[in-house]
């Protein structure tokens, strides 16, 4: 099920940015609701971990069944499993049409692939979901290449991260290869997440 509550409620509940900015935090860094700010009790390991599963499925946006699908194919990698993981997620198109700036968030993203506006290698997709490939080139289609709500989020985007390139002016960008862990998600331990999974498949 997709969470539908706030998101600023959930990143102080989790004492976790999941929007990436910080600014749920900023006001009122303690938990949401009357006993908020009261001393919260020992966690226990499994407590830790479910914490830090949160903290990264909130991040992206991805609903349970989703990421416990991601997680078997970061199991099968050739690679250490919580940094494939966590490539994997980032080589959605919801994340990196956000990571592009196309769009504001992950969620602005996610609408912008519903409803049909992008398009990878020339060809729409409208499957948030969908795993890009590096190489790939991410646009809009052509009767969404001006769309305000794209304009603005370009004008107003500060840094690109070194694994994708955008062109502003055509509205496309390109995966050029994946992340390195200092690049992506920091505060989040990936070592918990596996021992939850380790647990529980």
């Amino acid at each position: 099920m997709r969470h539908t509550g706030s998101d600023w409620k959930r990143s102080r509940r989790l004492n976790y940015s999941t929007l990436e900015t910080g600014k749920e935090l900023v006001k009122r860094s303690y938990g949401p609701g009357q006993h908020g700010q009261s001393r919260r009790r020992k966690q226990s390991e499994y407590g830790k971990q479910l914490i830090e599963k949160q903290k990264l499925r909130f991040t992206y946006g991805v609903n349970e069944r989703q990421f416990q699908r991601l997680f078997r194919l970061a199991l099968k990698s050739s690679e250490v499993t919580g940094l494939a993981f966590i490539q994997i997620l980032e080589s959605r198109l919801d994340n990196l049409v956000y990571r592009m700036g196309l769009a504001r968030t992950r969620k602005g993203a996610r609408q912008l692939v519903n409803h049909g506006h992008v398009t990878v290698n020339g060809k729409k997709v409208d499957l948030p979901s969908y795993l890009c490939a590096v190489g790939d080139k991410i646009g809009l289609t052509e009767v969404s290449q001006n769309l305000a709500v794209v304009r603005q989020s370009l004008e107003t985007l500060a840094v690109v991260p070194a694994f994708v390139i955008v062109d502003k002016e055509k509205v496309v960008g390109e995966f050029v290869r994946l992340p390195d862990r200092n690049e992506v998600v920091q505060d989040i331990n990936e070592a918990q997440i596996i021992e939850y999974y380790n647990r529980l498949l």
